[in-house]
This record gives structure tokens, sequence and C-alpha cells, in this order.
């Protein structure tokens, strides 16, 4: 599987300009023989949209001017985009879509919407409430956006539900300096995509916008671990960016027959725990 990392700078509400970026390194990926693009959170949009969220909210179809183009090119490379989704009773959703061949394979809205710190999410979007994993012809397949990687619950629910290839889609701003070159926020996000693609034994592939916007500083950096643990391939920090990578996707076949964390899982045990722990059962008692 031929991977590219589209690590791009967005225009703040200008959704036909980044249309015409997208559309611009999907034309580069193919040439270079891609078979999947992913684009980081909000890419059609830029982050920090507040008042202007539904201006820039788009449906996933071949009716809709921006997806019209965008759906028709997967019909050479499939493709994850960043966007603002509206449903039928006009909630708005940070959201990503899959597209390939033509059709929508799957939506992602976001599921926790930070609200501490220079975060505010949670005032102009609304939080989904569905993690489930879905088909793709490269396999089963996750998405996650920015904040929903940052909990445990997430992934292991799409590893749960089959998925071998975790998407994570991110608009993460630069924060706190460190010895070397990484800042304190990119360091974190970097084990902990690490960690995860070892704990899983899946492929985590992540996609980090770059640039300025409205004060906050997005450090790209975007990566790809093995169902090993192992960076297989790393773009720049603070610039934009297409990184390729290629997938030898018989990794997870190696990895799960020497360390077979997946098949020991103790999934029934996890439910009766969690069952008793809503049920307000005694932690302490052994029951």
């Amino acid at each position: 599987m031929k991977l590219a990392l589209a690590q791009i700078n967005t225009k703040l509400g200008d959704v036909d300009a980044n249309l015409e970026k997208h559309l611009n390194l999907i034309g580069d990926a193919v040439a270079h023989g891609s078979d999947l693009i992913l684009f980081p959170e909000l890419s059609l949009t830029g982050y920090t949209l507040q008042d202007l969220t539904p201006s820039v909210s788009h449906r996933p179809t071949t009716k809709d001017p921006i997806f019209a183009p965008l759906l028709e090119a997967s019909k050479e490379i499939d493709m994850v985009v960043g966007f603002v989704d509206e449903d039928a009773r006009h909630r708005f959703y940070i959201a990503d879509a899959y597209l390939s061949e033509g059709k929508v394979l799957h939506v992602h809205h976001k599921v926790y919407l930070p609200t501490y710190g220079l975060f505010d999410e949670g005032r102009f979007f609304a939080w989904g409430d569905s993690i489930r994993a879905f088909d793709t012809r490269f396999g089963r397949v996750g998405m996650l956006i920015c904040e929903d990687f940052w909990h445990m619950s997430p992934p292991y629910l799409l590893w749960l539900d089959g998925a071998d290839i975790l998407l994570l889609t991110s608009a993460s701003p630069g924060r706190g300096l460190n010895d070397d070159d990484r800042l304190t926020s990119a360091r974190w996000v970097e084990h902990t995509n690490q960690a995860y693609a070892s704990l899983f034994t899946n492929f985590v592939i992540h996609s980090n916008r770059v640039g300025y916007e409205d004060g906050l500083n997005f450090w790209g950096g975007s990566t790809v671990y093995d169902p090993n643990g192992k960076l297989l391939v790393k773009a720049p920090y603070h610039e934009e960016a297409l990184t390729f990578a290629e997938l030898d996707l018989n990794q997870l076949h190696r990895t799960r027959a020497r360390l077979p964390l997946l098949r020991d899982e103790r999934t029934a045990l996890v439910q009766r725990e969690l069952g008793r722990i809503l049920g307000g059962g005694d932690a302490h008692s052994g029951r």
C-alpha cells in the first residue's frame, strides 16, 4: 500500500482555495503511484472557524460543489479529507470523510471536543457519538480526529472492531520548548502514536497541518508507524510537504504471530468489568 501524507496549510474559511490545493496534491500523489492520500483535520476549511462554521459546511455527496470533484478524483486514489459536516437538523460536526472509487465509504464525526486551554470547540460544534471501523480495499480501517486519539477508548474500540490501520488527522498547535527540535506537544503526540502502534500491533498513520492561524502555530511532523512501533516516515516540522510511505501489509501477520496481543485480549472480561464500574459495583469487593 502506497501512502501520501498531505501536510498542508489552509486558508481560513476559503473552501474553494483549499479545494484547489487538495486537487493539486491529489494529482501529485496519483502521479507518484499512491493508493491513499491523507489530509489533516478540517483541511477544507481551516481550524479556528468559530462564527464562520455554518457558512463553510458541506455534505459529502456528488451534488455538493466541493465534494463532487473530490469524489471524481477518488476514482483514481482513495482519500481522507477534513471538513465541517451539517446534519439534517442543522448541527455542525468536525468530520473526516473517506472517499474511494467515487463513493463515500465512511464519515467520522469528532467525538471528543477539547474545551480546555486554548480550545473551545464545544461552543461551535456538536459531539459525534459513534466510533466504527469500516472496510476498504486495503483492509479494515478506523479514523479518529485529534483529541479522539488522546483518549484510550476510541483506538481500543476500533481495534476490537477489526481496524488494522488507524488513520489520525489533526490540527495540533505547537506548545512547549525542549532541548531538541521538537515542541513538547509534538513529542507527546509522537510517543502516543508509537505506543498505540505497539500496543495494538497496528499501522498508525497521522497527518497534522502546518502554518499560522489566529495566533496558533501548527507544527506538522506527520508520521507513520508500523505494527512493531517502528517509525516508517516522518514529515518535516513547520512546513508544507507531501510525504510518501510504503506499507507492507504482511507486517501485520509477522508481528501478530510473534506478539499475539490481539489473540489474547479478554474482551468479555472488559465488558463485565465495565458493566460493574458503570453500575456502581464495589471496586474492592472482588464481586
